[in-house]
């Protein structure tokens, strides 16, 4: 097992959330996991959707892989956004009539992700491959295909790395984005998870809060969704967290889901 980290990239990026219209359209601030597997299934040439459904061929093989999101290049956790007007004159979209769409779009979205690679499953070790070489069997893209993503293969790193084992006294930073599985507050004696009640850094502090997509409600085929965090403060209480991993020579700490 090997646990890594790459730089994805893109001039713009849209992520639709699906409870949005069809008039105004709204992008999810950061990357989810289903997204980032359809761009890690093109990296590596595995199929997309094909028929209503049914799962495309990237979630069913690579769906069990542990993976970790942390934006780059952000503003307290989130990216420029601009409008973008569309206007669909296809007349079997719109019934022969022009259809007008707008879409608040990413400006510039970056963001690392941490993959907990098993070297033993070969589309798994075929997508170290590719990433260390840099090379993508598919275009991959950040939403919509004009959106085309890339990553320099420089920016692949590896990690020495233990499965955190944490006391409930000690207080830890957190690269990533992590589940909020309890109420979040600062300075309480009873919150699961509590930020840093001191700071002591030249950053402004900050604390990001979206509700993300990390997977398929296979029975309904739809979204399952989960409150996620992201934040400079030290997290106190972060023992609770599952699966939280220990970068040992840099010191911190990232949640791979």
């Amino acid at each position: 097992m090997q646990l890594i980290s790459f730089d994805l990239q893109s001039n713009f990026g849209f992520f639709r959330k699906p409870e949005t219209n069809n008039t105004l359209n709204v992008s999810y601030n950061m990357i989810h996991k289903p997204a980032l597997l359809g761009i890690l299934g093109a990296i590596i040439g595995l199929a997309g959707y094909r028929k209503k459904g049914e799962l495309p061929e990237y979630y069913e093989k690579l769906a069990d892989l542990k993976i970790g999101i942390s934006p780059l290049d952000h503003d307290n956790g989130n990216f420029s956004k601009t409008p973008i007007k569309y206007s669909n004159t296809v007349g079997y979209a719109n019934k022969g009539t022009n259809f007008l769409t707008e879409e608040l779009t990413l400006i510039s979205p970056k963001y690392r992700v941490y993959l907990l690679i098993d070297e033993a499953i070969e589309t798994q070790r075929r997508l170290l491959r590719n990433l260390e070489t840099g090379n993508s069997e598919f275009i991959p893209y950040f939403g919509k295909n004009e959106f085309t993503a890339w990553w320099d293969k420089q920016s692949v790193l590896k990690y020495n790395y233990t499965l955190a084992e944490l006391n409930r006294h000690k207080s830890v930073p957190i690269l990533s984005l992590f589940v909020k599985n309890q109420n979040i507050t600062k300075n309480s004696e009873v919150a699961e998870v509590d930020f840093l009640s001191e700071w002591e850094s030249d950053e402004n502090p900050f604390m990001y809060f979206e509700r993300l997509p990390v997977g398929f409600n296979l029975d309904l085929m739809q979204y399952q969704l989960e409150e996620m965090v992201f934040s400079n403060y030290e997290i106190k209480n972060a023992h609770t967290l599952q699966n939280l991993y220990h970068l040992t020579t840099e010191n911190r700490y990232v949640q791979l889901h």
